[in-house]
């Protein structure tokens, strides 16, 4: 019987091997998405346009617009006229308009020594765009406030990630996504199409149980599935620099446990899919919205509606996205996130029984 379930495999596994189509596509969608959601979809805000108003370009004025220029998150675009803000914002010349006071230095050097006195400083910017007016603001009032430290009466320190890459906010998520997809669709086409082409009823009159057909058939895309956790891991730690301060050892327990998770919702899908493009379409995008929407990939769950937070306490990337980013990023170890790993242990066996339970040898 052994030799039965270790053929099964060797079966299964020559069978994905020659179908050269289906390998390209399963190692080379999580690449593609891991640089894209790298590289490409970035919630940073770089060259930020900005022009600066001053009715006299004093000394104070002249350091702080240096500051301004050197920072590699804005470039500057000149001094203009008070009459040119409007027109300048309106036709996307520039993001941002700095009007600094016609006494500017006094106005500083009164706040200096504790006097009260207006504002020194206007910026105007293009709320248009909501992240970059958001972001241009901020960092302007740090700049600002930072070249006058008697302004500045508080200290921010960024902890965990102080360049705000979006990087280290993606990749937990991408991987979260891209192993859910990828295994998911991988077992449930599989299955579905052993079930099209008659060749499952085959198997279930052989002397291996139905059971052990399922596991026979799960082992070689668990394998693939391996292969895919290991090269995301080597692309996000040495192409995005995304550290993994809590340990490889945790990340890759936490990651396998996940893996096995979705290949059991994958068995679950071929229970329900009739045909592969159902079964495709169920794994690839009945799936993916709500891991995108309720996962946190995307969004805090905290942002979310009452309702959204609570239906996404069933969502398995949440679960695995949260303990991944605790450990890649703030360097946490595997125990500190053990009530992660039952939640997601929990649900593999429930989805595991379920699948199992629904699987049998009586197919229509």
């Amino acid at each position: 019987m052994k030799g039965n379930f270790i053929s099964f495999v060797k079966k299964e596994s020559l069978h994905i091997l020659r179908d050269k189509r289906t390998m390209l596509i399963v190692m080379l969608i999580p690449v593609v998405l891991m640089i894209l959601f790298g590289f490409a979809i970035s919630t940073e805000v770089n060259n930020i346009r900005v022009a600066v108003v001053a009715p006299e370009r004093t000394d104070g004025i002249c350091d702080a617009v240096e500051k301004i220029s050197q920072n590699s998150y804005f470039t500057f675009c000149g001094y203009i006229n008070n009459d040119d803000v409007d027109n300048k914002l309106r036709t996307n010349e520039v993001s941002a308009v700095i009007v600094f006071a016609s006494d500017y230095d006094r106005r500083v050097a009164l706040a200096s020594e504790g006097i009260p006195t207006k504002p020194v400083i206007q910026v105007i910017v293009d709320a248009s765009n909501v992240n970059s007016a958001g972001a241009a603001t901020a960092y302007l009032q740090n700049i600002l406030l930072g070249a006058e430290s008697q302004q500045s009466m508080f200290e921010t320190r960024m902890l965990f990630n102080p360049q705000m890459k979006s990087a280290y906010n993606f990749v937990p998520g991408i991987m979260g996504l891209i192993f859910i997809l990828v295994c998911a669709m991988m077992t449930s086409v599989s299955i579905v199409r052993e079930k099209e082409m008659g060749s499952m009823e085959v198997l279930l009159v052989s002397p291996v149980r139905p059971v052990k057909i399922i596991f026979a058939k799960m082992i070689p895309y668990f394998a693939i599935s391996c292969i895919v956790l290991i090269t995301i891991l080597m692309l996000a730690h040495y192409l995005l620099e995304v550290p993994m301060t809590g340990g490889v050892g945790g990340i890759l327990s936490i990651s396998i446990l996940y893996l096995i998770l979705s290949l059991a919702l994958g068995l679950l899908v071929s229970t329900i899919a009739k045909t592969q493009v159902v079964a495709l379409l169920i794994s690839a995008m009945v799936l993916m919205m709500p891991i995108m929407m309720l996962s946190g990939l995307l969004f805090p769950i905290e942002n979310l509606p009452k309702f959204f937070q609570v239906v996404s306490n069933i969502v398995p990337a949440r679960w695995y996205i949260d303990a991944v980013r605790k450990m890649m990023i703030q360097g946490e170890s595997i125990t500190a996130v053990w009530q992660n790993c039952a939640i997601l242990f929990g649900m593999t066996v429930a989805l595991l029984g379920i699948s199992l339970k629904k699987f049998n040898d009586k197919l229509e």
